[in-house]
């Protein structure tokens, strides 16, 4: 008993020494050559060794419990909104409070995107997230309007209504459904047919399918071996971007035939553009451009319409309140009007609250990434140059000192909200906002002003598991009926 007592004690020994040694492997790796710089960095700790804080991460995203992750690190180094650590194989600082995360996203002089390589490898060297502030500017001056402009809004109301009225219409008939599936290819068909004018429906099941690969593969840890989501991403990049070099070929050789022509997409649009030089887009700009966009716009508008559905659904009173307004914007068209209008869609204030709800409470996009250009000093701490910025928008949506019983689903918040600014970031802010924001908050209120006039949603399984990675969704999908509303029925 006494020699096993002895070899129980050395191995335990052992085991918290290795333990030590590892826990401070980083810190001597990537702190040592900092000299007195290492003294002023936030508070926090760089994990283990090659694979840093991200199993913390993983787990905590994993579980029921996301906001673990970034509790720990307020439970062990106070609330200073700032705070080391080491992310997606690079040494980071995470920062979760607004006045951190406001000068990280408007001060282009000291910070650059930095974004993984690996989620530069799948989005595209040439897409916004992996060019300079200079290219960057450059790039959404010439595209913006080509998505968001006045215009252009305006042009595709009638296609996405013709496609939400269709789809909803089909769903009834379907009986059990994955909602979130189904209106994952809705929303896809529609950004297809505004960036490609494309309609097979074979194709676009196939290409959806790969872009949801690809999403899963960004926010994945980058293992490039069979079996992993990052594998089968970048299989899938090369798949789409196969499909849309055959596009951009085929336009040309239509425009070279039929001389110039009228815009009639958003590929017409970026071919089309010129800088100041006169010097067009080149071929691996407009792909990654165009894969930039269809990847954000196509997952945020799904997740996003799929939650606002679910969640009017569970508080009958501000579905009622927005079941009548879009009630109000029919009976007040015109009688020679058909179909909404993008000054309908801006006076939707009650369903704008909704959406605006959905987007703080679901939090999209749990993160952005930039790089410090140069040594940072903010709060009292110093971010070294080369260091990635984790800008961690979930944690400002969902405190109660900004947004009172901030899990709570209550679009009432936003009467007469007089907020702190860079306290709302669903699309980002500064330089660096989501260029197709108006775009994709459109989609969602024309499928709720439908839905809301004449459907309703009845899940299967409305205590179902919600996962978190890669968003926050129901394990199930939302496995659910729609039914077709009778008169006066909610």
């Amino acid at each position: 008993m006494w020699k096993w007592m002895v070899v129980l004690s050395v191995f335990l020994g052992c085991f918290v020494s290795v333990k030590w040694v590892l826990k401070r492997v980083n810190g001597w790796v990537y702190k040592t050559n900092l000299g007195d710089k290492r003294y002023s960095l936030p508070p926090g700790d760089l994990g283990w060794p090659f694979i840093g804080n991200m199993w913390s991460f993983l787990r905590a995203f994993w579980s029921n419990d996301p906001d673990s992750f970034i509790h720990s690190f307020v439970s062990r180094f106070g609330h200073t909104g700032i705070y080391k650590a080491f992310m997606f194989g690079n040494q980071s600082v995470i920062v979760t409070m607004p006045e951190t995360c406001k000068r990280v996203l408007n001060d282009d002089d000291a910070f650059k995107p930095g974004w993984p390589t690996s989620a530069v490898e799948l989005i595209g060297k040439k897409s916004f997230i992996g060019i300079s502030y200079k290219e960057h500017k450059r790039l959404r001056r010439l595209t913006a309007a080509s998505i968001n402009g006045h215009e252009a809004l305006s042009f595709h109301i009638p296609y996405m209504e013709e496609k939400v009225i269709s789809a909803l219409q089909k769903w009834t008939e379907m009986g059990e459904i994955e909602f979130l599936t189904h209106l994952r290819m809705l929303t896809f068909r529609i950004i297809m047919h505004i960036f490609l004018s494309s309609e097979s429906a074979e194709v676009m099941e196939a290409l959806e399918k790969e872009y949801t690969a690809l999403n899963f593969g960004v926010r994945s840890m980058a293992i490039n071996a069979p079996g992993f989501a990052y594998y089968k991403a970048l299989k899938a990049r090369r798949r789409l971007v196969a499909v849309f070099q055959s596009a951009v070929n085929e336009r040309r050789k239509e425009r070279r035939a039929n001389g110039s022509l009228k815009k009639k997409d958003m590929l017409d649009a970026l071919m089309e553009v010129k800088d100041e030089k006169g010097e067009p887009l080149d071929d691996e700009e407009i792909i990654d451009v165009m894969l930039m966009y269809l990847n954000a716009g196509h997952e945020s508008s799904v997740h996003t319409t799929m939650w606002a559905t679910i969640f009017l659904q569970q508080h009958p009173e501000f579905l009622a309140k927005a079941k009548a307004e879009q009630e109000r914007t029919v009976k007040e068209r015109s009688p020679t009007k058909e179909g909404l209008s993008l000054v309908e869609f801006r006076e939707m204030t009650c369903l704008s609250k909704v959406i605006d709800e959905t987007l703080r409470l679901i939090t999209f996009s749990v993160t952005v990434f930039g790089e410090a250009l140069t040594d940072v000093h903010i709060k009292g701490y110093v971010i070294p140059k080369g260091w990635k910025i984790l800008v961690w928008f979930r944690s400002i949506h969902l405190d109660p000192d900004i947004y009172p019983n901030p899990k709570e689903f209550n679009p009432s918040r936003w009467d007469d909200y007089t907020g702190r600014a860079n306290t709302f970031l669903p699309f980002g802010a500064g330089s660096r906002l989501c260029p197709g924001n108006d775009l994709a908050k459109l989609e969602i209120a024309i499928f709720l002003h439908h839905f809301l006039l004449n459907y309703r949603l009845e899940r299967v399984n409305p205590e179902s598991r919600v996962r978190y990675l890669p968003h926050t969704r129901p394990a199930d999908n939302c496995l659910a009926r729609i039914k077709r509303l009778t008169p006066n029925q909610y």
